[in-house]
């Protein structure tokens, strides 16, 4: 394994305990999966926020939103013989899943990249409407033409998929729906057009037929989105072999486009990736790290709600230098630097 993190001394950077619940009664759980991107000279995340009731003792409790947008909270006993709880993430009651926690997304800014705070004026963004009621989780954020694009994973009864809204002052939000529908989340836009189009990178999948892939998409104006082509395949025995998914917004080089990827193992060993499209075409794949860039080891990353977990949707690039923001153990906020040119010369050409 080739990790090539440099891991932040101060991290994690945010754990649950240093942020304030949405509303009495209940208590956050975890952080996750931060989007990064510069506004008004500071440094930005838009952070998942996993919050449930404090739980008692043989029961099992959970909120979910209304479709008017008020949160009811559902209690099973543990005991029920109707109850799968042998997920941490998901339960299974009456054939009907649900999350063990509700999802928002939690403004936070910082001068320095490293203590960040929450400013005052921004409110949270929550779920809206019949197709977010179990929450909006892991949000990526691309700037293109003055508009920042939100591509988020939309979570309710009848799947999930990705949601899109754009903003140009963090205050004021455009809801554009659903986006992508189920089933499918993990999906980064390109911060730049191609040949007039934007390209956004998704993750459809199947229980059935195929898998756990990264795909890749085009549209005319951000909105509706075709010309649906899959990229990424897992790989038999390799660190990347369940599940593949893109990370934030792809990196212009002068090499190609740059994408920095998670991919899981049997073991739900999720480690960062790395791979190459071509500038002018960004549905060829030309380049793939064999080995993970990134592999969870420390603690703070082997323990934690769901441990051995590293997973990024946001970054800074400053020339050589690439600020990862990650999740860490689906509880934890962290950060590291990546060197560039260092990603660029672990691609193997051809292997794909």
């Amino acid at each position: 394994m080739n990790d090539i993190a440099k891991r932040f001394p101060a991290n994690p950077l945010l754990s649950p305990k240093d942020l304030k619940a949405s509303a009495e009664g209940l208590e956050i759980t975890c952080l996750l999966n931060p989007g990064v991107f510069r506004f008004q000279n500071k440094t930005w995340l838009i952070v998942r926020v996993a919050e449930r009731p404090a739980q008692k003792e043989n029961v099992i409790s959970f909120p979910v939103l209304t479709e008017t947008g008020g949160t009811q909270i559902i209690e099973i006993k543990k005991d029920d013989p109707e109850l799968d709880a042998s997920d941490a993430r998901v339960i299974n009651y009456k054939g009907v899943d649900y999350l063990t926690t509700l999802s928002h997304l939690r403004l936070l800014c910082s001068d320095d990249g490293i203590q960040f705070y929450e400013p005052e004026g921004y409110k949270p963004l929550v779920g809206e409407g019949m197709l977010q009621t179990f929450g909006i989780e892991d949000c990526r954020v691309a700037l293109l033409e003055n508009i920042y694009y939100l591509t988020f994973t939309a979570v309710s009864g009848n799947g999930v998929g990705v949601g899109l809204r754009t903003t140009v002052n963090w205050k004021d939000f455009t809801s554009h729906g659903m986006m992508l529908p189920p089933h499918n989340k993990d999906c980064a836009i390109f911060e730049e057009k191609i040949n007039g189009l934007f390209y956004a990178l998704h993750r459809p999948s199947s229980v059935d037929i195929g898998g756990n892939y990264i795909w890749i998409t085009s549209s005319p104006d951000g909105v509706h989105w075709g010309n649906h082509q899959c990229i990424i395949k897992t790989r038999d025995g390799a660190w990347d072999s369940k599940r593949v998914g893109a990370g934030a917004a792809p990196i212009k080089t002068d090499q190609g486009w740059l994408a920095i990827y998670h991919g899981a193992n049997e073991k739900h060993q999720y480690c960062l990736g790395a791979f190459l499209m071509d500038i002018n075409d960004p549905s060829k794949v030309i380049a793939r790290t064999e080995e993970p860039v990134m592999v969870p080891t420390a603690t703070y990353e082997t323990s934690g709600f769901f441990g051995n977990v590293v997973f990024t949707n946001g970054h800074i690039v400053d020339g050589d230098t690439i600020t990862v923001y990650y999740g860490a153990a689906d509880e934890f906020v962290c950060a590291a630097h990546f060197s560039l040119k260092e990603i660029l010369s672990l691609l193997k050409f051809n292997h794909v």
